[in-house]
């Protein structure tokens, strides 16, 4: 009978190995993908989202024009600078359109080229943006982690602040500063070189909206320290005398990615549009900088008769605020499956 109960077991198990070994694989791996952290596992779901993986691909390909565009100008054989004006008729429009010495054809007035002022203009609205978003990101968790890891005192007085960073006119100090910092370093914008008026105004730009980007970070935050700080892995540091620092960006930190990676995805296309926004309204980017803002200004009088020069930088903003915030929805969704679509 010996031998019926062997033959019954291996039908039973499927193979000798499987009942000797290789039954608690299905447990093991079980296990496995129940210890993967909650960031590992939204990663996970993130790689699986085509639509985020078509979106990161785009703002890739556009990290990759700002970073080789010097390369990408030099392959075509111009630079954003050069002067055609022999490529201009009487009237200032130009007289060729895109042709394989001018990809994107010449600019009116100026006749500089288009294709390489495009490529030098991805440069300052993702070093702006890209910037202001780490800037707001550190000054906002920081503080969030602060006042609502202290409470007392400490969290009534950042708490003030923060409210009145968010009531403050954002736009006036928009146009204000750059004023007074042209003022401060320049004395008179009129008498200064182009070149430090456009230096200038990036830095101040960049002040403006980190100045004023932290302080909804840091309040969403402070709200979710709040509700941290009283769980009981919190309440078991402060008993084994570790020190706030460690318990800020050991214990919590680690417990804030989900809200601080969504803050981020959804920081970077608002700048990238505020600061193309304000430089066509002329209190942002100005010439000799080649910004896409910039280029936008300059083509609504020419919008009529050379319409290209307006809609390549439009088409290139709006295709990277889209993916930007398209990722940043799949982003969302990843980290917080309950506001899946």
């Amino acid at each position: 009978m010996e031998p019926l109960i062997e033959e019954a077991d291996l039908r039973r198990t499927g193979s000798p190995t499987d009942a000797m070994g290789s039954a608690p694989a299905g447990p093991e791996k079980k296990v496995k993908t129940q210890g993967k952290s909650p960031t590992a596992i939204a990663f996970a779901r993130l790689r699986r989202d085509k639509v985020a993986m078509i979106c990161a691909g785009i703002f890739g390909f556009f990290v990759l024009i700002a970073v080789f565009a010097p390369l990408l100008a030099r392959l075509e054989g111009q630079d954003p600078t050069t002067l055609n004006q022999d490529l201009l008729d009487q009237y200032g429009y130009p007289v060729i359109g895109a042709t394989a010495e001018h990809w994107f054809g010449v600019e009116p007035r100026l006749g500089r080229d288009l294709f390489a002022r495009f490529v030098y203009g991805a440069r300052p609205s993702l070093i702006v943006a890209g910037s202001v978003t780490i800037i707001t990101t550190i000054i906002g968790v920081t503080i969030g982690l602060i006042a609502g890891f202290a409470g007392g005192w400490i969290d009534r007085i950042l708490s003030w602040v923060i409210d009145l960073v968010l009531s403050l006119p954002y736009l006036l100090f928009a146009i204000a500063v750059p004023a007074a910092l042209l003022a401060i370093f320049l004395g008179s914008s009129e008498n200064a070189a182009a070149e430090d008026v456009a230096t200038t105004r990036f830095y101040s730009l960049i002040i403006v909206l980190s100045f004023f980007g932290w302080a909804s970070l840091a309040r969403l935050i402070r709200g979710e320290v709040l509700s941290l700080r009283e769980r009981e892995f919190v309440a078991a540091a402060k008993v084994l005398g570790v020190p706030t620092r460690k318990v800020l960006f050991k214990e919590l930190l680690p417990n804030l990615v989900a809200p601080i990676v969504i803050s981020v995805s959804m920081a970077l296309p608002s700048y990238i549009v505020v600061e193309a926004g304000l430089t066509y309204l002329g209190v942002g980017l100005t010439e000799p900088t080649p910004s896409w803002g910039v280029t936008i200004a300059a083509a609504q009088s020419y919008y009529r008769n050379f319409p290209l020069f307006l809609w390549i930088p439009v088409f290139a903003i709006t295709i990277l605020v889209l993916a930007l915030s398209l990722l940043g929805d799949s982003i969302r969704d990843a980290f917080d499956p309950r506001t899946r679509r």
